[in-house]
């Protein structure tokens, strides 16, 4: 076989960068780093998977960490990082949290303690880790369009839009999608979700719905940033004999909504699901890149995974490790 001698010098450059990317990626250390972990709460799953990737990696890579849980209220959240500072860490990781948080951040880049955020963009922060929430929001209109065939009325639950700028750019990707679509029009008022025991609290303004929109007056109800309520609302739906007529769609596709999926004939149709607990360790990786003198781009995205119907719902529910589901 003869070789192309012009391709050689190329191949070679490559061979070479790859060894170099190998080798720092096994020379990534925090060893004699203390790194804080701040999480807004451990209720939810995304938390807790987010929490244990980053607490794993940063103990993988030989650091040790001092854990701060908020229990899911923000403002212990924020205050927890004044733990972390007088604690004299040498970096901290923050996971999510809304605009309370930022005074905390900049107290620590003061004090020469470099921040890392997972979903939440700061100007404080060295580092964002996250997951491409424009991808997420666009991707569940389309499979919400494909579902309900384009027309209909349509409910979404949207409490947090507002308050969390990643909510915000789902439920937009997710709206913006629609305007193609003049034949489908979002019911009004839109719901309101409470964050504490939200299945039950969708289940009930889900049959407060339903018996004002009835049989093939509504296509589809939507939950615009998580998948929590999307478990109350398939509840309402059985409930009421409307599990038939009326779709779900969801953000998140946890272990909890993933089993839902899969079951044949489930309402609830389509997901996105996420990688928290790799958008943790990524996180932990990027703390020690910067050690190590690496520069870090403002935001890291981790890949989302498209959840389409009962069969995909198996397969993403054992490739994100949560065992498998039988058939």
């Amino acid at each position: 076989m003869k070789h192309n001698k012009k391709l050689l010098p190329a191949i070679a450059c490559l061979f070479s960068l790859f060894a170099v990317s190998q080798a720092v990626a096994e020379e990534l250390s925090l060893k004699g780093k203390t790194i804080g972990i701040a999480v807004v709460g451990t209720q939810h799953f995304w938390d807790r998977e987010a929490y244990k990737g980053a607490t794993e990696e940063v103990e993988k890579l030989g650091g040790k960490v001092i854990g701060v849980d908020g229990g899911r209220d923000n403002q212990v959240h924020a205050n927890n990082h004044n733990i972390l500072l007088a604690r004299k860490v040498d970096a901290v990781i923050s996971i999510l949290g809304d605009s309370a948080v930022d005074p905390k951040f900049k107290a620590l880049r003061d004090a020469n303690i470099p921040v890392f955020t997972v979903d939440h963009v700061s100007p404080y922060s060295i580092n964002n880790t996250t997951s491409d929430n424009y991808t997420l929001g666009s991707t569940i209109g389309r499979y919400m369009v494909d579902a309900i065939g384009g027309k209909g009325n349509v409910a979404v639950f949207n409490a947090f839009s507002n308050s969390l700028r990643i909510c915000g750019i789902r439920y937009d990707q997710w709206k913006y999608v629609l305007k193609d679509y003049p034949d489908i029009n979002i019911v009004q008022p839109e719901l309101a979700e409470q964050f504490a025991n939200s299945p039950e609290d969708a289940r009930k303004k889900t049959l407060e719905l339903l018996s004002q929109y009835p049989k093939g007056k509504l296509a589809a109800i939507h939950v615009a940033c998580w998948d929590q309520p999307a478990i109350g609302i398939v509840q309402a739906l059985e409930e009421t004999g409307r599990d038939k007529d009326v779709k779900v769609t969801a953000i998140d596709a946890g272990p909890e909504t993933l089993e839902i999926m899969a079951e044949k004939g489930s309402p609830l149709v389509a997901n996105v699901a996420q990688q928290p607990k790799l958008i943790g360790q990524t996180s932990a990786e990027n703390v020690a890149r910067y050690f190590a003198g690496a520069k870090l781009p403002v935001q890291t995205f981790v890949p989302v995974i498209p959840v389409n119907g009962p069969e995909e719902a198996k397969k993403v529910y054992k490739q994100l490790g949560y065992g498998e589901l039988s058939e």
